[in-house]
């Protein structure tokens, strides 16, 4: 038997399944899930998963596979595998909830555009969207307000609107300011800001055209992709992490409107106490590949102007153009400046946005493997903590294992800038089991990290008995909004 094992092991087929589901179950959850319909019951294992959907606002999708552990495809692109009973076999179920300790200084709250509550849609949602805040001794929502290419605020007219935001409609985003300060929370417009979900019909896509979507190694745009995953064969040993339409930061004029875009948001509503960035990454695959150093499997970023600029601006020939199949010429220089172009989109949204509304607070939501970020995808988020780019990061270290979570929190503390992380948790996947949210959120604060941010309010207003083993005991006395801290200030250090 064993001889047999190797022998079917030894086709090129069988090893890349074999990767692709070690590093399926390895990984643990790093995306915002509620973004896709029925995310939560398919976590829970293959019986209540559904067919292939679409999200109820028609640009996200979830997919299902057959094999022996169930591959959930979400938001903010990471994948989970769970197999039946699994979220049991790690904690006994129905555990008595035991109060945490003290809340630390900064507690965050993720708040969907596009989910079940949609509290930008009808001003009447927002006061119990903030009751529930305050329950739980949130200091910081972080507002969903562009998604797909889409604002859910009254934006200038080159930005496209929901279609919830009708024209002289009521500002809905402003009232939510207003009322948010009044309790003592900050508010941060968050935005996704490379990704168009699935919206092949996005105004931004269809006033740049199509060289500003990325374009993997073999020269195919994400546009021509089936279903917004990779063609054949290819979809054999790789999927995508988050299906869908990506930008491509290396195009100057994909930067210059987003950087206007938010801009724009920030000078509509100096109310706003930060900016809240997501999707600041290249599109990911799974199994990841380290960047293209070893010359296997795809990453992207390879547009026509993209290689041109790279050409143009460090004297190097094309990386691709030219060499023999599986080569990219000079690897880690095209790594090097394709990561540096992502982390100029970050420097330039901070210097436009920070001068039009002084004293904002630059945050960004990223996936929690700094190596992955750094190799596959362009996210170089310690770096943008060590320099100031960034004035928070927020790791997405959503998982079903409490080890897992345990090794990456320890991880961060060796960071530089590690007081300035805030993990984000992903409390939405214990709605049952009320008890294991506390737990995680116990084990964080027992590393001292100054700030925590929950996803998602949808979630927890679904879920009363998470929203209880929440709550704040005693309940938090709001401070006044004078006392709010600012961009560049120690917020919440706590180590």
């Amino acid at each position: 038997m064993p001889g047999r094992v190797v022998q079917i092991l030894s086709t090129p087929l069988a090893v890349a399944h074999c990767v692709l589901l070690a590093v399926i179950v390895l990984l643990g959850t790093a995306c915002k899930p509620e973004e896709f319909p029925g995310a939560r019951e398919r976590l829970k294992g293959p019986s209540t998963a559904t067919s292939p959907a679409r999200a109820e606002a028609g640009d996200e999708t979830e997919r299902t596979d057959s094999s022996a552990a169930e591959v959930h495809t979400r938001a903010e692109g990471e994948v989970l595998s769970t197999t039946p009973g699994a979220e049991k076999s790690s904690a006994p179920a129905a555990t008595p909830v035991v109060p945490l300790g003290a809340t630390p200084p900064v507690r965050g709250l993720w708040v969907l555009a596009e989910g079940s509550v949609r509290a930008l849609d009808d001003p009447a949602r927002i006061a119990p969207l903030l009751d529930r805040a305050e329950r739980i001794g949130v200091t910081d929502l972080f507002v969903q307000v562009y998604r797909g290419g889409r604002a859910f605020y009254a934006a200038e007219p080159t930005v496209e609107r929901a279609p919830s935001v009708a024209t002289g409609s009521v500002d809905s985003l402003s009232i939510l300011i207003r009322d948010a300060h009044a309790r003592g929370m900050r508010v941060h417009g968050w935005v996704n800001v490379l990704s168009l979900s699935t919206r092949r019909d996005a105004k931004i896509l269809t006033d740049l055209g199509r060289d500003a979507i990325h374009v993997d190694r073999r020269g195919r745009s994400l546009l021509d992709y089936p279903d917004f995953d990779l063609p054949e064969p290819d979809r054999q040993f790789y999927r995508m992490g988050t299906p869908g339409l990506y930008l491509d930061p290396a195009v100057p004029a994909v930067r210059a409107r987003l950087v206007a875009t938010f801009r724009d948001l920030v000078s509509r509503h100096p109310g706003l106490d930060g900016l809240h960035l997501d999707y600041i990454r290249h599109p990911d695959l799974l199994p990841f590949i380290p960047g293209s150093r070893f010359g296997v499997g795809l990453e992207f970023g390879y547009g026509a102007v993209s290689r041109a600029r790279y050409r143009e601006e460090t004297g190097n020939p094309d990386p691709i153009e030219g060499a023999a199949a599986g080569v990219v010429r000079a690897p880690e220089a095209w790594d090097a400046w394709r990561r540096k172009q992502v982390t100029t989109l970050v420097e330039e949204i901070g210097a436009a946005t920070r001068a039009a509304r002084p004293g904002l607070m630059l945050t960004a939501a990223v996936i929690p493997y700094v190596e992955r970020c750094y190799l596959s995808l362009a996210q170089d988020w310690p770096h943008w903590l060590e320099t100031g780019a960034l004035d928070r990061a927020i790791p997405m270290v959503y998982t079903l294992d409490d080890q897992l979570l345990r090794y990456q929190l320890e991880g961060y503390s060796g960071l530089t800038g590690a007081d300035r992380i805030w993990p984000g948790l992903g409390v939405w996947l214990f709605a049952s089991d009320p008890s294991r949210a506390v737990a995680q959120l116990q084990a964080l604060r027992n590393l001292g990290f100054g700030g925590e941010v929950l996803f998602s309010d949808d979630a927890i207003e679904k879920a009363p008995a998470l929203l209880e083993a929440l709550a704040v005991r005693p309940a938090r006395t709001p401070a006044s909004a004078s006392a709010r801290p600012v961009a560049g200030t120690p917020v919440a250090a706590g180590r």
